[in-house]
């Protein structure tokens, strides 16, 4: 479990150096980076399609990517998601585009979705851009 902590302190550390508003979509039980972007004033709420997740300090939002609540991303400049289904990639991908915010992801081992957008190193560990922001 430690390297999966090293894993989202990395995540973590990329995006507090380049975004101003973030949402975590499926933070589940993994709540490092999203506390790393909370105490660097970034993080705006993380989701999950789990009802009564709790992780202190942050504001976890029950809603479905599939089906999302737009209101709840207006404004991030980023959405983010750390291990998701590969099913997710494509709703994200629409949101992402609705609200207009860039979209990173970190996959679970080698699932990539499609080309596997633009893979950014973040030093120990790889995202996958896809979709960046319109200015």
């Amino acid at each position: 479990m430690c390297r999966y902590k090293h894993i989202e302190r990395s995540i973590g550390e990329y995006i507090a150096g380049r975004y101003r508003r973030a949402v975590e979509v499926g933070i589940g039980n993994n709540p490092e980076a999203a506390r790393l972007l909370k105490a660097a004033g970034i993080l705006m709420l993380c989701t999950d399609i789990r009802p009564g997740i709790r992780h202190d300090g942050l504001t976890v939002v029950t809603d479905d990517v599939f089906e999302p609540d737009l209101r709840l991303y207006a404004g991030a400049d980023l959405i983010y998601a750390v291990r998701p289904g590969v099913e997710m990639v494509p709703p994200l991908i629409a949101l992402a585009g609705r609200v207009n915010s860039d979209l990173l992801v970190y996959h679970l081992g080698c699932e990539i979705y499609g080309d596997g957008g633009e893979v950014v190193d973040c030093g120990p560990v790889l995202l996958h851009r896809y979709r960046r922001r319109r200015p």
